[in-house]
């Protein structure tokens, strides 16, 4: 007989292997069926783990079990327009990443304080053209991305309206509805 200790071990093992396969389902191109973004393809080989999605905060579910995410242009003071997520609070690009095609390379520590916006299911746009969304494979998951830069929070922003991340580091910028940086002073 198998001890207890051992058993339960392999049951979270396959399960585990089971939700991991579930979610790096991608047939390779970088895009996904239930994902209603433009498919944007580039997976850099890096296994550093990034902030989970309920920690990224800027999804909702609906009645059927799917989460939207919602992207939307808004005009702030000493910005311009900019793009937001659910919560209002300002999305970021990072000058170090790269658009085409997309390749993100804030990793590890970084990802602690510039978090991945990563999307489930699908993304509503308010001001944004739909055309320039798509994802980039991110560890199993997916990052939302604008005209094929990688999209950020910057967790110095604590409610909406906020663009602390401005500037910062002469990399990091409010992201515009096209998908340029923020020239303005945050």
């Amino acid at each position: 007989m198998i001890p207890r200790r051992i058993l339960l071990s392999l049951v979270v093992g396959l399960a585990a292997s089971f939700l991991l396969g579930a979610c790096d389902s991608s047939n390779g191109t970088g895009s996904d069926s239930a994902a209603s973004v433009a498919p944007v393809a580039s997976d850099p080989a890096i296994s550093t783990p990034v902030a989970s999605p309920s920690k990224a905060g800027a999804s909702s579910s609906s009645g059927d079990g799917t989460t939207t995410t919602a992207v939307t242009a808004k005009a702030m003071n000493g910005l311009g327009d900019v793009v937001t997520d659910n919560n209002g609070k300002t999305l970021y690009r990072f000058d170090k990443d790269e658009p085409s095609p997309s390749k993100w390379t804030c990793k590890g520590a970084c990802t602690m304080t510039w978090i991945p916006v990563i999307v489930q299911d699908s993304v509503q746009t308010s001001g944004v053209a739909k055309s320039l969304l798509g994802t980039v494979h991110r560890n199993g998951l997916k990052q939302l991305t604008l005209a094929g830069w990688p999209l950020y929070r910057y967790t110095g922003d604590t409610a909406a309206g906020e663009a602390n991340g401005q500037g910062k580091d002469n990399a990091w910028y409010a992201i515009t509805p096209s998908g340029q940086k923020s020239a303005a002073s945050g």
